[in-house]
């Protein structure tokens, strides 16, 4: 048996039987990691003693005979911007290098609750801000089909570990396409809930309002069972939503038919890439020989969303990130003669350019007479993009585009260039700001074998038909 290229269910089903251990798999887990991770990069610290008693609690209860829980004995990553008690946490910035957590994430809590064995903490671009893990603090992330592509990011980490088999799942965070383009551009699923769906209390905050916890696995239906182990409202989190969470696998199965998919021109114009564009096309025809029904809808103001996205995430940011200045628990200076000098050198010293950029932009953005022209008018902006969805989502069931207009780029390829990078997340920004959920699952190849991705976009709270179309089609391809 191959422990390291196992699902969710084949992992669990192998525990309950005792045809191997929970030990075994972590351990198998572990050697993958010691073997594979040296030229990808995908995790910034391991956490063996922790996993090792998890997978103890597990093991005697199966050796009593007792039903394992619903991640019983699977091993997980998790990325270094989610709390761990006892585990450093860095969120990729030097800023928090030394940074250990008295608590847990309540999606991590969660995860073990349900049986999950954390293997480590996945490397990121620092604070969850960039497209291709190149901006962490402590060393890039490879794409493991391609060493000299990048993952994507923010949550390459997350996606690398699941591709090249050192995670079966693995938690990321999306706040404007960070779980979704990564997973395109490693050819793995990776699903990003409603707002409010799972709890960010334990989150190292990037925007607060477009931040939002979700998995990264080998298949639609891993996914399907990750999400149904931590959503939920949670009483630490007042933008949890107190809704009742179902069982996301119970409708996999369910055909398709009859489901109105919307395909919006706007998402298929200037800046598609060739291949990306025929795959999508092929991936949307399969779905209507399956039964679907494909309607044209219009999202007019998307053209808005890169500029709408990068003034509200901005000024975000600028907020949340003015906490480390050296003076509690994060990186000081050292040197200094006055409390303004270390908190300048603190900051200077800590952060890393692209968040330095970032904090910029948003203070300015933020700043007397700059709040209404920018920060104003973009969260209005925001408004209109949302009830263009609202609109399309009155003739249709799910909405399909490209997850990125491009397969994985080059390391090092738009690093000098921020506004061709910010572009990568052209089609995944805009579910951020409206607050719906959204799916990317592999839709095909280049002719450079590199993966491409299908994103299906879904109402409010209705992850349930976007998973069920993202399973009826990763059967059928």
């Amino acid at each position: 048996m191959n422990l390291t290229g196992l699902t969710i269910d084949a992992a669990r089903s192998a525990v309950q039987e005792r045809k191997t251990t929970t030990l075994a798999l972590a351990e198998a887990h572990y050697v993958r990691i010691q073997n594979e991770d040296g030229q990808i990069g995908a995790y910034l610290t391991l956490c063996k003693e922790r996993a090792l008693e998890q997978a103890d609690r597990i093991d005697r209860m199966a050796a009593e005979g007792k039903p394992l829980p619903l991640l019983g004995g699977v091993p997980v990553g998790i990325k270094d911007v989610m709390s761990t008690r006892g585990v450093r946490t860095t969120a990729g910035s030097k800023i928090l290098g030394n940074y250990i957590p008295p608590y847990d994430c309540t999606a991590v809590a969660r995860m073990e609750a349900a049986g999950a064995v954390v293997l480590g903490k996945t490397n990121c671009d620092e604070f969850a801000m960039g497209s291709s893990n190149e901006n962490s603090a402590f060393h890039p992330v490879h794409n493991p089909r391609d060493l000299t592509r990048v993952p994507g990011g923010s949550s390459g980490g997350s996606a690398a570990a699941v591709a090249a088999d050192m995670a079966v799942v693995a938690l990321g965070s999306d706040t404007g396409g960070s779980i979704r383009q990564p997973a395109s551009f490693c050819g793995v699923v990776g699903l990003m809930p409603t707002y409010g769906r799972v709890s960010r209390y334990g989150l190292i905050a990037f925007a607060s309002s477009l931040d939002h916890i979700g998995p990264l696995a080998k298949t639609v239906k891993d996914v399907a069972i990750v999400l149904h182990a931590i959503a939920g409202r949670d009483p630490m989190d007042s933008t949890s939503a107190d809704l009742p969470v179902p069982d996301y696998t119970t409708d996999l199965e369910k055909s398709v038919r009859g489901l109105r998919l919307g395909v919006a021109k706007e998402y298929f114009g200037e800046g598609l890439d060739d291949e990306v564009h025929h795959a999508v096309e092929s991936a949307i025809d399969e779905l209507k020989s399956l039964g679907c029904e494909v309607v044209p809808v219009s999202l007019p103001h998307t053209p808005y969303a890169i500029p709408t996205y990068y003034l509200i995430a901005t000024a975000e940011a600028s907020s949340n990130l003015a906490r480390y200045d050296g003076v509690r628990y994060s990186y000081r200076a050292s040197g200094v003669k006055t409390l303004s000098e270390m908190y300048r050198r603190s900051r200077d010293e800590g952060f890393g350019a692209e968040v330095k950029r970032r904090i910029m932009l948003g203070t300015y953005a933020l700043s007397a007479g700059y709040y209404d022209a920018y920060y104003l008018k973009a969260q209005k902006v925001r408004t209109l993009l949302t009830r263009d969805f609202e609109e399309a989502f009155r003739k249709v069931d799910a909405i399909v585009t490209p997850t990125s207009p491009t397969a994985a780029f080059r390391l090092g390829e738009k690093s000098n260039d921020p506004l061709a990078m910010y572009l990568a997340d052209i089609y995944t920004v805009t579910a951020d700001l409206a607050g719906i959920p959204g799916i990317s699952i592999p839709c095909g190849e280049t002719q450079g074998k590199l993966p491409i991705g299908l994103q299906i976009l879904g109402k409010h709270f209705d992850e349930a038909t976007i998973l069920r179309l993202a399973h009826a089609y990763e059967r059928a391809a």
